[in-house]
């Protein structure tokens, strides 16, 4: 798949600190950007057209994938509660 760059602007000093504080947790900014990304991908790109992009570039979406359906609960039986009054 080709790639593509975007080139952003960001505070110099925030950039520096956050690449420290990245460093430590043994990643890095452009990382974190790319997961972000593809969130934001995810998030934004209807599913049809994630399939379209995944099929035309050989690669499998994780939305491809059926996700395994929760067990529903029994639904309640509803009954019906009379009122007797003590006159009766």
């Amino acid at each position: 798949m080709k790639k593509t760059t975007f080139n952003i602007s960001f505070d110099e000093d925030k950039a520096s600190a956050l690449v420290l504080y990245l460093s430590q947790k043994g990643t890095s900014a452009e990382a974190e950007l790319e997961k972000a990304l593809d969130t934001l991908y995810s998030k934004t790109v209807p599913a049809g057209v994630r399939d379209f992009i995944d099929m035309k570039s050989g690669t499998v979406s994780s939305s491809v994938v059926p996700k395994p359906k929760k067990p529903r609960p029994p639904k309640a039986e509803h009954t019906e509660v009379s009122e007797v009054s003590a006159d009766e």
